[in-house]
């Protein structure tokens, strides 16, 4: 009986373990190709998060890959985030994509860079409901050159 019981304790933990390893804090995870790796003005990326608990803190981060071609040393964009209420708000924001001896700070894989940079972190959102995220580049070249993919997360904290 002692066996039939280790040998359960034992295939209990390792379901555990397995199931548990399996969880994700992502609510969002999108990731858009954009064709020919040029991001126009139009072109927006877009992510709805469906917020139950407002009290819970969440990450919401801005993906982004370019080649190694790509012209600038940073990149401007512009953040929408409105709410249920359809209140809209707008900030812009800068990064710096390498250093200044010409390093990229993200990581390589080949000629392509990938970047995950903060757009708002420890964020408490103001009530239940839908968000719609929005994200559009902001350079003074339309269209972008040597972007490949653009995205948004949004995580627990």
């Amino acid at each position: 009986m002692k066996i039939n019981n280790w040998f359960f304790c034992l295939f209990a933990g390792l379901l555990f373990s397995i199931v548990s390893g399996c969880h994700t804090d992502n609510l969002v995870d999108t990731n858009e190709r954009l064709p020919e790796r040029n991001w126009s003005y139009v072109k927006k990326i877009k992510a709805i998060a469906a917020i139950k608990d407002p009290a819970i803190a969440y990450n919401i981060r801005f993906k982004l890959r370019i080649t190694a071609d790509y012209s600038y040393s940073n990149i401007y964009i512009l953040m929408h985030l409105t709410g249920p209420d359809h209140k809209k708000v707008t900030r812009r924001y800068e990064y710096r994509l390498a250093e200044k001896d010409g390093r990229w700070r993200g990581t390589g894989s080949g000629n392509l860079y990938t970047y995950e940079l903060p757009l708002l972190t420890d964020y408490h959102f103001a009530q239940t409901g839908n968000y719609t995220i929005e994200i559009e580049q902001n350079m003074r070249d339309n269209p972008l050159k040597e972007i490949s993919d653009a995205g948004i997360s949004v995580s627990l904290k």
